[in-house]
């Protein structure tokens, strides 16, 4: 089963993940796309790992995405990615323009195979004004055509707004 779970800043999206693949009763393993860079992105790492539980497998994997998936995938396992839009900003900051279409292109060429159980947890940053930069409008629509790309490939969508969960599609929580 495919999830994505998606909302904003302190939403309460990363815990609900958390307790789904909890849930699982599966083997979990937990693939960080994060480059913890600064003291506050430090917080935030430490804060994630001691919600996890210590059995978890941990993945710390900010470009590749798509192999990861593929080598983890199994029957009786959920991997839980924490965050899309995090791996999307490190593939933005590169020198190398193409990479992110060519990652983008790979991750969702492999979804459909993927045995298991695998949890996706995005940003919505479209709910807000149009931004000023044309880095920071270009994010935004790489996020919202990434996500428009997973909801159609997975079979829970779910929105979550202040700890609250919304079924966008599939059997609701």
């Amino acid at each position: 089963m495919l999830q994505l779970i998606l909302g904003g800043a302190r939403s309460g999206k990363s815990r609900l993940a958390e307790k789904l693949a909890s849930d699982s009763a599966m083997s979990v393993t937990y693939i960080a796309t994060s480059q913890p860079q600064d003291g506050e992105m430090n917080a935030r790492v430490a804060l994630h790992r001691q919600r996890r539980p210590s059995h978890w497998g941990l993945i710390e994997e900010p470009l590749e995405l798509a192999r990861v998936l593929r080598e983890h995938a199994a029957p009786g396992q959920c991997l839980l990615v924490d965050c899309l839009t995090l791996w999307l900003t490190n593939l933005l900051m590169l020198d190398d323009p193409q990479r992110l279409g060519v990652e983008r292109e790979q991750l969702l060429d492999c979804l459909a195979s993927l045995p298991g159980e695998i949890i996706f947890v995005s940003n919505e940053t479209g709910l807000g004004v149009v931004p000023l930069g044309e880095l920071t409008r270009r994010y935004v629509d790489e996020a919202g055509w990434l996500h428009q790309a997973l909801a159609e490939r997975c079979q829970r969508v779910v929105l979550t707004v202040a700890g609250l969960p919304l079924t966008l599609k599939g059997t609701a929580l």
